[in-house]
C-alpha cells in the first residue's frame, strides 16, 4: 500500500493501534472523532464490478443517491469474500490505495477538506490522509452519497 501512495504522489502516515470492535472504538483509541474515520465501502454492480464509497462515520451510504450518482438502479454491499476478491483487503481494513483493482471512487462531499483516518489493509492499523490529496489521486467523485446512521 505504502508503494501504491508513492506512486501517485500521496503522502499517508499509517499507525499502529490497538483492535477495535467498532468504528467508535477506533476513533476512541485514535483520539479523533468517529466522524474523522472514512469508512471505504466496497459496493458491487449488477454487472459483477465494484466501486468504493468512502463515508464518514456517523453516516451511511444512502442508497438513493449513490444509484442515481452512477446511473444504474441496483447496487449492493458484497460478500466478505466477494469485497476480498475484488479489493485483495478483509472488511474493516479496505482502502482504495493499493487494491488489486483500481475501482472508481466515490466520496462524501463532508470529508472534503479534512485530514481523515481510513483502514490501512491490515487490522490493528490506521491511514491518515488529506482526504483532498485522495480525492485528487484517485480522480473521485465527490457528491452527497450518505445520510447520518440510524441510532
Amino acid at each position: 500500500m505504502r508503494d501504491a501512495a508513492a506512486a501517485r504522489g500521496l503522502a499517508i502516515d499509517i499507525r499502529e493501534r490497538p483492535a477495535a470492535n467498532s468504528l467508535f472504538e477506533a476513533a476512541e483509541l485514535l483520539g479523533i472523532d468517529p466522524s474523522g474515520i472514512v469508512k471505504t465501502l466496497v459496493v458491487k454492480r449488477s454487472d459483477d464490478t465494484y466501486l468504493f464509497a468512502l463515508v464518514p462515520g456517523g453516516r451511511s451510504i444512502s442508497w438513493p443517491k449513490l444509484r442515481a450518482l452512477v446511473g444504474v438502479n441496483k447496487l449492493r454491499l458484497p460478500e466478505p469474500e466477494l469485497a476480498l476478491a475484488a479489493t485483495g483487503y478483509e472488511r474493516g481494513t479496505i482502502v482504495p490505495i493499493g487494491s488489486t483493482t483500481d475501482w472508481p471512487v466515490y466520496a462524501d462531499e463532508s470529508i472534503v477538506g479534512q485530514r481523515i483516518a481510513m483502514g490501512a489493509g491490515a487490522h490493528g492499523y490506521s491511514l491518515f490522509v488529506e482526504a483532498d490529496d485522495l480525492i485528487a489521486a484517485y480522480g473521485a467523485t465527490v457528491a452527497d452519497i450518505s445520510v447520518p446512521e440510524e441510532r
